[in-house]
C-alpha cells in the first residue's frame, strides 16, 4: 500500500496534468510487451525506424522505467520540446542512480547518454508524434469528466472514479500497487499531481518515495483510440436528425475533440465541425476548451435523447 499524506495546503493543491514525456515513457511497456496490452496492438504494428536495443533496455519485465524519464509534469499543457530539454539537463551520475534503482545495474547499452536522448527523440518523431493529438485529447476528456466528478461529488468520489485500487479518506490518498513494498510520504506542501494516460492499465507512482507525489491512472476512452469507422445512431434518432448527426451524438458517449471524431469516421475536420456545432446549437451538446482542443459533449437532453431512441 503507497500512502500520500497530504496537508491543509496540499488538499487544495491536487492538480491534474498532461505529459508527452511520461506518455513516451509509458509507451515503452506496450513495445516491450504487446500481448499485454492488446488495445494498443495496431499502434505497436506502425512503430517503425526506432532504436529498440536501447528502449527495450529501459523498462523492466514488470514495466518499470527510471525516474528520471517520468518528470512531474508542470500543466496539463506541456510540450514535449521543453520536457526534451529539461530531460537534457539531468546529469549523467543522476541517471544512473535512477538505472541502478530499478534494473539494479547500469546496462551497457544505456551508457552512451547521447544514444540513449537520440534514441528518445526518435522515437518520439517516429511512433508517437503523429498520433499526439488523438491521445491529448483522450486525456484532456479525462481530466474535464474529473473536474466535473470532483465539482459534483467531492474528492472522495474522484479518487474511487479512477481506480478501485484508489482511495481517499482526508487526508490520506491510499494506492494499492501489487508487488511493491508499502510506504508512506508526506506531500509537505508539493500538492498532489494526477496524470491520466493511454498507456497504462491500472495506476503507477515514482519508483522513489522522495519524488514529488504523483499518480498515473488509465484515462476513460483509451480503448476508443485506435478505432476507426462510426458508431451507427439508433434509427428512430436518425430520422429525426439525420444520419450523420446521429452517428455524431451517439458516438459521444465520452466527449472528443472534432479532430479526433473526423479521423475516427474518415471525414474532414471542417465537415464534421458544421454537425457539431448544429447539435450544439440544439442544445444537444455542449463545449469545453482545454489548451489548443475543444472538446464536444453531450448535454442532459443529448443523453436523454440517445438513450430513448435505442
Amino acid at each position: 500500500m503507497i500512502e500520500v499524506m497530504l496537508g491543509e495546503s496540499d488538499l487544495a493543491d491536487v492538480r491534474f496534468a498532461v505529459s508527452p514525456l511520461n506518455e513516451l515513457t509509458l509507451s515503452l511497456r506496450v513495445l516491450k510487451d504487446p500481448a499485454k496490452y492488446p488495445l494498443h496492438l495496431p499502434w505497436v504494428r506502425q512503430v517503425r525506424d526506432v532504436d529498440l536495443e536501447v528502449l527495450l533496455a529501459l523498462s523492466t519485465g514488470r514495466g518499470w522505467t527510471p525516474d528520471f524519464l517520468s518528470p512531474r509534469p508542470r500543466s496539463p499543457f506541456t510540450r514535449i520540446e521543453d520536457e526534451f530539454a529539461e530531460l537534457r539537463e539531468v546529469s549523467t551520475r543522476a541517471m544512473r542512480r535512477d538505472f541502478r534503482a530499478v534494473l539494479g545495474d547500469v546496462p551497457a547499452v544505456l551508457r552512451d547518454r547521447e544514444r540513449l536522448l537520440a534514441a528518445l527523440e526518435s522515437y518520439w518523431h517516429n511512433a508517437v508524434a503523429g498520433h499526439w493529438d488523438r491521445m491529448r485529447a483522450v486525456l484532456e476528456a479525462d481530466i474535464a469528466h474529473r473536474g466535473r466528478e470532483m465539482a459534483q461529488r467531492g474528492m472522495a468520489a474522484m479518487f474511487a472514479g479512477i481506480s478501485e485500487r484508489v482511495t481517499f479518506d482526508s487526508p490520506v490518498v491510499r494506492v494499492r500497487i501489487a508487488g511493491v513494498d508499502p510506504w508512506r510520504v508526506e506531500s509537505r506542501g508539493q500538492g498532489l499531481t494526477l496524470m491520466p494516460s493511454v498507456f497504462v492499465r491500472r495506476t503507477a507512482v515514482p519508483v522513489d518515495p522522495a519524488a514529488p507525489p504523483l499518480l498515473i491512472y488509465a484515462a476513460r476512452g483509451a480503448g476508443t483510440l485506435w478505432e476507426t469507422g462510426r458508431t451507427r445512431g439508433p434509427a428512430a434518432l436518425a430520422g429525426v436528425l439525420g444520419q450523420v448527426r446521429a452517428d455524431l451524438l451517439a458516438g459521444l458517449a465520452e466527449p472528443g475533440s472534432s479532430t479526433v471524431i473526423a479521423r475516427r469516421i474518415g471525414v474532414t475536420t471542417s465537415a464534421v465541425n458544421q454537425h457539431l456545432r448544429a447539435l450544439r446549437d440544439a442544445g444537444l451538446l455542449t463545449t469545453q476548451r482545454h489548451g489548443r482542443s475543444v472538446l464536444y459533449a453531450r448535454t442532459e437532453l443529448g443523453h436523454a435523447l440517445v438513450s430513448s431512441a435505442v
